[in-house]
């Protein structure tokens, strides 16, 4: 049975279809896009004090448009789709420090 499911998966992977798949902006458009939800993790390190209220609102924004797009676009674009999903969770977790933070330098 798995060596089915395998041999399955390396003859998609030779096909034409795959290729093209490679080839096309269903492809290269989500790759590229991955910087976002990269960049966006990689700050969770740094200081709240940097994290712009405004550009985190825009990008949560920006991801909840895409995600419906690449759910709704056919075929349908899970890769652009999990980009997406990423950032928008990143985003939500920097807006959610960034809450705390300005809660906690009211209180003190």
């Amino acid at each position: 049975m798995a060596g089915m499911v395998a041999r399955k998966a390396v003859d998609y992977l030779k096909s034409k279809d795959f290729r093209d798949y490679l080839m096309s902006t269903h492809f290269w458009g989500p790759v590229a896009n991955w910087g976002l939800p990269i960049a966006a993790i990689t700050d969770m390190k740094k200081s709240p004090e940097i994290i712009s209220g405004r550009m985190t609102f825009a990008l949560s924004c920006y991801s909840l448009l895409f995600m419906r797009f690449a759910y709704k676009v056919q075929p349908r674009n899970w890769l652009l789709f999990a980009c997406h999903l990423t950032n928008e969770s990143a985003q939500l977790i920097q807006g959610g420090r960034l809450i705390k933070y300005n809660m906690e330098k009211k209180a003190s």
